[in-house]
């Protein structure tokens, strides 16, 4: 084996990716839990849920990781907000950025998938701070806010999947080695 899917996922958006990923591409896709050494692997695929501004296990599967000639590392997060909104993929890239050592990020190809929230899934934890940020959000002028919350107001409460297995397309042409534009 020497390439892997690895996940984090907390309530199921970037776990059903890494699996139709792995059916898509026949590389196995573990929790970052039970990610194996990757000093070996020719490519490596870190998909993360993005909440608070990071990814988490991000930081601890890359900690100490220096990128060799025939490596690859993919990254993928799936969020709530609208990757195609150019403010959204920079807050994205800020937070990778303070999470990786600048190389890897440089030298990293990067993607922004969608995923989905369900608030009655959440922890309590979770719903409270969406809670606080929600009615601290609804205070501030329409004008004034970034569509990152916007998408969080209209979003407050319900259950709502923006999953697009088709958004898979350009990660598979990446593996590949198909140029793809990120």
């Amino acid at each position: 084996m020497n390439q892997v899917i690895i996940y984090s996922s907390r309530y199921g958006s970037t776990l059903q990716y890494a699996k139709k990923l792995s059916e898509q591409t026949n590389i196995p896709a573990v929790d970052y839990r039970e990610a194996p050494e990757l000093s070996g692997m020719r490519t490596i695929i870190y998909m993360g849920g993005l909440y608070a501004g990071g990814v988490p296990g991000l930081t601890k599967t890359f900690r100490g990781f220096s990128l060799r000639d025939g490596q690859k590392v993919i990254l993928i997060t799936i969020g709530l907000s609208d990757p195609d909104e150019p403010e959204n993929r920079q807050n994205i890239r800020a937070a990778l950025k303070k999470q990786l050592p600048p190389d890897l990020f440089h030298q990293a190809k990067i993607f922004h998938l969608r995923g989905g929230i369900d608030y009655q899934r959440l922890s309590l934890s979770h719903r409270t701070m969406l809670a606080l940020l929600y009615r601290s959000l609804r205070k501030t002028p329409l004008e004034q806010q970034t569509a990152e919350n916007r998408a969080l107001i209209e979003t407050y409460g319900k259950q709502v999947n923006f999953i697009d297995f088709g958004a898979l397309e350009a990660v598979i042409r990446e593996i590949q080695h198909e140029k793809t534009p990120h």
